[in-house]
């Protein structure tokens, strides 16, 4: 019984640790990473062209970001359900998705810069850890289904 308490004890201050992670990210976002488009978001942009923007640094700025949310949230999706496998696969498909949203993201910048909200919610995708909200509650429900 004290045993399984301890264990709990550690399963909860691995989740809050990862939980504080991720939220320092976000919290020092402006001092971490390169990206003239936090700003201008958060600016009345529907008016105001596309800020410049160094494609390099961009890319490696969002990649930086994307692959310590990645490391957070997959320490979150470990610690919760304690299955290397669904890690794993948690893993593939954070990094299909990287591939997916960076090229569509490079592509809407230089074919569709008038578009700046399908450019917003890119962005957002790989700059904010969305994808642990959507597959927590994924990977719960089929952990769910496939136990009955």
């Amino acid at each position: 019984m004290l045993k399984q308490l301890r264990n709990n004890k550690l399963k909860v201050l691995f989740f809050a640790l990862f939980v504080l992670l991720l939220i320092l990210v976000r919290a020092f976002e402006n001092v971490l990473f390169y990206d003239p488009f936090l700003d201008y978001f958060h600016l009345s942009y529907a008016s105001l062209p596309l800020p410049n923007f160094n494609s390099f640094y961009l890319f490696s700025g969002l990649l930086f970001r994307y692959l310590l949310n990645t490391i957070f949230s997959l320490g979150i999706i470990y610690t919760f359900f304690k299955d290397f496998e669904l890690t794993k696969f948690a893993g593939f498909l954070y990094l299909i998705f990287f591939v997916f949203l960076i090229v569509a993201l490079f592509s809407a910048l230089q074919f569709f810069p008038e578009n700046k909200m399908v450019i917003f919610y890119i962005r957002r995708f790989l700059i904010q850890p969305l994808f642990l909200l959507l597959f927590l509650p994924a990977f719960y429900f089929q952990k769910t289904v496939s136990k009955k």
